[in-house]
């Protein structure tokens, strides 16, 4: 072999080595997989729909910031993660809660900011998950806007599989809106979740959910079509008690009247008053349905922070029992 060859054939070897190497710095961080690729095979097999090119921001040793790029938002969608003591890549299967907001919040992790989820879950092992969900994006694909529904239980979901070690013993909680996304979920896709919870939940969508639509400058028809129309009823959580078999449940709102923990001077709350209707409603069909339904209907209380604070305390035990992560 002459020189000019061989010259040539380190030249080649060297472009190859830094292509390698320039790859390997471009791949995305994924926390739970030891070769730090974000590239796998779906959790259900077949083609992978799990979002490459997540974004993690630590704020604490067990306090995660995820931000990807969702086919299902047409836009970036942003999930704040809490790990349990002990967790470390590779780990698991860990149980999963989901905690969901509300209607309006100002920030997409306010159960942290408001609800103390940090200190509340940690003695628990278990990963708890705070995606955004919209001001009042009603955990649904919209006809006409996005797809909250697979937002979270197909995006997100593949994405702490993949990289978390989330099992599938899951839980679902949330307030106001988040109540209804809680049930919703629960029962249009069984045996996803063990356990359910509403705090002062919009249990019934029949005139809440056009209401706050409408007040929030959107077309109640570019969510669920026509109002009282099948998709409607499809998702309404009074009408799918049917599809609740095997979940536990725990429904909690207060009456409105101004209580304990809300300040002197707060006035009557008629909004909680009507989610209390809504909510014993959907615990009497529950019942009549032979569902594991826990209430609590404290009486004195307005549709705030506090009390959906001390319903996630209250209901802890009962949702971490559902999925074997128990104290």
């Amino acid at each position: 072999m002459n020189r000019k060859a061989v010259r040539l054939g380190v030249i080649l070897l060297a472009a190859l080595a830094v292509a390698a190497v320039s790859l390997t710095l471009l791949t995305p961080f994924s926390p739970g997989s030891p070769s730090g690729s974000s590239h796998s095979a779906s959790p259900g097999g077949g083609r992978d729909r799990t979002p490459s090119g997540v974004r993690v921001e630590r704020l604490g040793e067990r306090d995660h910031v995820l931000t990807f790029a969702s086919a299902a938002l047409g836009r970036e969608g942003r999930v704040r993660v809490l790990l349990p003591a002990g967790w470390k890549p590779g780990s698991g299967p860990w149980p999963v809660l989901y905690l969901l907001d509300g209607c309006c919040q100002p920030a997409p992790d306010s159960w942290v900011t408001e609800g103390d989820a940090t200190r509340l879950t940690s003695p628990y092992p278990v990963i708890t998950v705070m995606p955004e969900g919209g001001a009042v994006g009603f955990y649904s694909d919209w006809r006409r806007g996005p797809k909250w529904e697979t937002f979270h239980l197909t995006e997100v979901r593949a994405i702490l599989e993949r990289d978390y070690g989330a099992g599938d013993r899951r839980a679902v909680a949330g307030l106001s809106m988040g109540g209804f996304g809680a049930v919703s979920y629960a029962a249009r896709h069984p045996g996803m979740f063990r356990a359910a919870a509403s705090f002062s939940g919009v249990l019934d969508t029949t005139e809440s959910a056009p209401w706050l639509l409408e007040r929030h400058g959107e077309d109640p028809r570019d969510l669920w079509g026509p109002p009282g129309g099948s998709e409607q009823a499809a998702h309404n959580p009074v009408a799918l008690t049917s599809k609740l078999a095997g979940v536990r449940l725990y429904v909690s709102c207060g009456d409105g009247a101004p209580g304990p923990l809300d300040d002197p001077s707060a006035a009557r709350d008629d909004g909680e008053a009507t989610l209390l209707t809504q909510s014993q409603e959907f615990a009497r069909r529950a019942g009549k349905a032979g569902l594991e339904v826990t209430t609590d209907f404290y009486g004195p209380g307005t549709h705030s922070w506090p009390y959906w604070r001390r319903a996630l305390e209250r209901s802890l035990p009962l949702l971490m029992d559902a999925v074997g992560a128990s104290r």
